[in-house]
C-alpha cells in the first residue's frame, strides 16, 4: 500500500535496515554539541509512551529522528511513515482508518489503513500541518480513544499506536490562524524535539559529507576520494538552506566531476552567496528528484529544447 507524490513515497512500512530507502535513511550523526544534546533528549523520550512532535526545517532529517525514536522504544510493531502533503482529501478517511470489505465498489477485501498497519508500533506523520482540519479532529479522537472505525464498518476496532509527527512550520501560529486543531496541538506538545538546521550543527557537516561520499562511491563502484582541507572549509562555511538533502546532492555531484584522489572546492559547485546562480542552485539542490526534473523540463521548454 503505497502512493507516489513528487517522487516521495507516501507510505513506507519497514525499518531502514530492512528496506532500500533513501541514502539519507541512516544519515544521522551526533557529533556537534547541539546534536549531542538532541540525542540526550531523544533517548529520554524514546522509551516513553508520549506522542512526539519534531520541529525542523525541510530536509534536516526529521524522519531519521522519528525512526530513532521508534527503535529506542519497546514497541514491536511497524514504523509506518505517511507524507501528509500527499494525502487525497477524498480518500483520507479510508487511507488513515481503513475500510471494511464491500465499502468501496470493486473491493471485496478490507484494509487496515495507516492506523491498523501501525498497530503496536509507531505512526509517523510528516508535515502534519498539511492534514485537513476534519481529519485532524478524527485523528485526535482515534489517539485518545485508542480505537478507529473503518469506513463502512459498524463497530470500532481497538488500536495501540504511538504518534510521532513532524512539522517545518510554527504550528502555534497555524492554531492562531484557525488552520490547525488546538487540542491536537496540545496533545502533540507533550513531547517536543527541535532539530537544528544543518548550518547550526557545523560539527556534523564533515561526518555527513564523508558518509554520503562513502555510500555513493560504493553504489557507483568508484574509489573514495578525500575531501581536501580547502573543500572542508567551504562545506563548513556554506549556509545549507537545503540542509542534509542539499549536502547529499552536493557531495554526489562532487564525486562525479572530480578526477583525482581529492575533492576540491571547485568540485562542490557552491557559488558565492547572494548571486542569482547561487539562489537557483540552492533551490535545485534542496528539491526532490522529481522536482528537479520538473525544473529542468521548464528550463528546457523556455529555451526551446526538447527533453
Amino acid at each position: 500500500m503505497s502512493h507516489e507524490s513528487f517522487g516521495q513515497r507516501l507510505l513506507t512500512f519497514p525499518d531502514a535496515e530492512k528496506s532500500p530507502l533513501s541514502i539519507r535513511a541512516k544519515a544521522l550523526v551526533f557529533v556537534d554539541p547541539r546534536s549531542r544534546q538532541l540525542r540526550e533528549a531523544l533517548e529520554s523520550l524514546a522509551p516513553r509512551a508520549l506522542p512526539v512532535l519534531i520541529r525542523g526545517e525541510t530536509g534536516s532529517g526529521k524522519e531519521l529522528l522519528a525512526r530513532h525514536i521508534h527503535r529506542g522504544s519497546d514497541r514491536s510493531g511497524l514504523f509506518v511513515c505517511v507524507n501528509c502533503g500527499a494525502i487525497s482529501p477524498t480518500y483520507a478517511d479510508a487511507e488513515l482508518f481503513g475500510y471494511a470489505a464491500g465499502s468501496h465498489s470493486g473491493t471485496a477485501s478490507s484494509r487496515a489503513g495507516w492506523f491498523g498497519s501501525a498497530n503496536g508500533g509507531t505512526l509517523y506523520l510528516d508535515e502534519i500541518g498539511d492534514l485537513p482540519l476534519p481529519i485532524q479532529v478524527k485523528l485526535l479522537a482515534a489517539l485518545e480513544n485508542h480505537e478507529v472505525t473503518r469506513v463502512g464498518a459498524h463497530q470500532p476496532s481497538p488500536v495501540d499506536v504511538r504518534l510521532v509527527a513532524a512539522t517545518s512550520i510554527d504550528l502555534a501560529q497555524a492554531v492562531a490562524a484557525g488552520k490547525f486543531h488546538e487540542r491536537l496541538f496540545h496533545y502533540l506538545s507533550e513531547g517536543q524535539l527541535d532539530l537544528p538546521a544543518l548550518r547550526e550543527r557545523v560539527g556534523d557537516i564533515l561526518s555527513l559529507a564523508e558518509y554520503f561520499l562513502g555510500i555513493y562511491s560504493q553504489r557507483l563502484d568508484l574509489p573514495v576520494p578525500l575531501i581536501s582541507d580547502a573543500a572542508q572549509r567551504v562545506l563548513e562555511h556554506h549556509r545549507w538552506p537545503g540542509n542534509t538533502r542539499e549536502l547529499e546532492n552536493v557531495i554526489h555531484f562532487a564525486l562525479l566531476v572530480s578526477s583525482g584522489d581529492e575533492i576540491l572546492p571547485e568540485h562542490l559547485n557552491l557559488p558565492t552567496a547572494g548571486s542569482p546562480l547561487a539562489q537557483v542552485q540552492r533551490i535545485f539542490a534542496s528539491a526532490s528528484l522529481a522536482e528537479q526534473q520538473t525544473l529542468l523540463n521548464f528550463l528546457h521548454e523556455q529555451n526551446g529544447i526538447s527533453t
